[in-house]
Parts: C-alpha cells; sequence; structure tokens
C-alpha cells in the first residue's frame, strides 16, 4: 500500500499548498458581496456559485480550507503532547501516582468529548469575534482529546519497563535521566506521532460538526463546518449540488490523512 500512502501525501501536500496560496489565488475575499449576484449558479466568473449572501463559494472554500487544515494539526499537537506528559507519567510513576493517573484518564474517556465541546462553545457570548470562535475551537478540541492517546501511551510505557534493553540498561548503571532520553523516548516517538495522524481527521470531522450546529467558527470567516450547514437543507443539494464540494473536500482530506497515518502506525 505504499502507492496509496504517496497519493495520500501528495493530495494533502497539494491541498496545503493550495491553502497557503488562498490570498493570491482566490477570486475574491471570503466576506466580499456580489449581491447582484445573489443565489447564482456556477459560472467562469464564479466556478463553485454564489452563496445566498453573495460571496463567492471558490474562495470561501479556499479561506475555510486554511482555518480547518491548520489548526486541526495544531489542536492534535496538543493533545498529543498532553498525552504524551500524561499517559507515560501514568506509565512510569509511582504505583499510587500511577494509579491515580489511570482514573483521570478513565474518568476523561468516560465522557462524551463531542458535548463537552458542545457545551463549553456554547458558553461563549454570542457576539465572539471570528478569531476568536477560532482559536477558542480548536484549543478546546486540544485540551479535551487527549485521553484515548494517553491511554495507549501509558500501556506502551509500563511495556517499555519490562524491556529486556531497559532492563539491561539500568543494570548497566544508566542513570533515569539517561533511560528516559534514550531508550523510552525515542520508542514512544513513532506512537505518539500515529496517534497524531488518528487525532487530525477527528478534529477537522469535530469542526464540521460544530459548524452545522452553528457552533463552530463565527461568520463571516468561513470553515468547513460553517460551509457544511447548507447541507442541512435537503431541498438545497438538490437545487445546487455544488454546496457539496466542501464535504467532498473535508472526506477526501480526511481519508488522505487516514491512509498516510497507516505508515506511522506500522511503524509504532
Amino acid at each position: 500500500m505504499k502507492w496509496a500512502s504517496r497519493i495520500a501525501w501528495t493530495f494533502l501536500i497539494l491541498v496545503y499548498l493550495i491553502a497557503l496560496a488562498a490570498p493570491w489565488i482566490a477570486p475574491a475575499g471570503y466576506a466580499d458581496q456580489f449581491r447582484d449576484h445573489a443565489g447564482e449558479s456556477p459560472s467562469a466568473r464564479f466556478p463553485l456559485g454564489v452563496d445566498e449572501l453573495g460571496r463567492d463559494r471558490l474562495s470561501r472554500l479556499l479561506y475555510g480550507t486554511r482555518v480547518s487544515l491548520f489548526l486541526a494539526p495544531a489542536a492534535a499537537t496538543i493533545s498529543v503532547g498532553l498525552a504524551f506528559v500524561i499517559g507515560m507519567a501514568a506509565g512510569l510513576a509511582t504505583p499510587l501516582l500511577a494509579r491515580t493517573l489511570d482514573l483521570f484518564i478513565d474518568l476523561m474517556l468516560s465522557l462524551p468529548t463531542l458535548f463537552l465541546l458542545l457545551i463549553a462553545r456554547a458558553m461563549l457570548p454570542l457576539n465572539t469575534s471570528p478569531l476568536s470562535s477560532v482559536l477558542v475551537t480548536f484549543l478546546l478540541m486540544g485540551a479535551l482529546g487527549w485521553p484515548a492517546a494517553a491511554r495507549v501511551l501509558s500501556g506502551a510505557s509500563r511495556a517499555l519497563l519490562g524491556s529486556t534493553f531497559l532492563l539491561q540498561a539500568r543494570a548497566l548503571g544508566c542513570s533515569s535521566g539517561r533511560r528516559l532520553t534514550i531508550q523510552i523516548l525515542p520508542n514512544l516517538w513513532p506512537l505518539a506521532m500515529a496517534q497524531f495522524f488518528l487525532l487530525v481527521p477527528i478534529f477537522i470531522l469535530a469542526e464540521a460538526n460544530l459548524g452545522i450546529l452553528g457552533l463552530g467558527v463565527s461568520e463571516p470567516l468561513p470553515s468547513w463546518g460553517s460551509m457544511l450547514s447548507e447541507l442541512t437543507n435537503p431541498a438545497a443539494i438538490s437545487r445546487a449540488p455544488w454546496i457539496l464540494a466542501p464535504a467532498g473536500l473535508l472526506l477526501t482530506v480526511a481519508l488522505s490523512f487516514h491512509i498516510a497515518g497507516k505508515q506511522e502506525r506500522a511503524f509504532s
């Protein structure tokens, strides 16, 4: 399946480059309105048509891609960082502290993350600025998305403690700090990367769910979630099937992350 991984990586790199170049290749700004063309079908000037507020859909898709694709990995980085610290501590700490951390991880795993996101996001003021809504949304994802990864990393840490090479290093007089930096961390790193590639599409889909419910990124800043809110009207889909473009891109990117992450999971 190496060819599939190469195709996935190539596609992701291409999408990221296009998203970076959005200010230069987008036909218009994401908030620019062409009220005389509101609701217009795709044309040479507006390849994906115009929404009901007169905004170019292609431009909003390009700018929305920047929001979703750059902040979801940032949130995943926060989650993996928390999972790395908490999971490794749970696996390597004294029995009492390890048991306490295990209970904390189990408690967090038992909580419905999506509902916590909905509650936390709904508590924000309605007049929250777009930038604040973006930062808060993805910070919440990062702060709440670590428990599953922490459980995996804690189990791996405990397995490493009983490994032959670590026991040999201890018998040879290696200090705890050296064992941690030379033997433990390098062996946990591939597993952490695999968790990262699992979390990125999860966060992309979570933001999409929040956006559909009107609790994602605030207008006029676009994201895939806010653009997908149009799909709540089935009649609109049959009347204007081009509004499915954000959904198609989201699913393709999520699948590409899954395929690309298989290589990391194979090494872990």
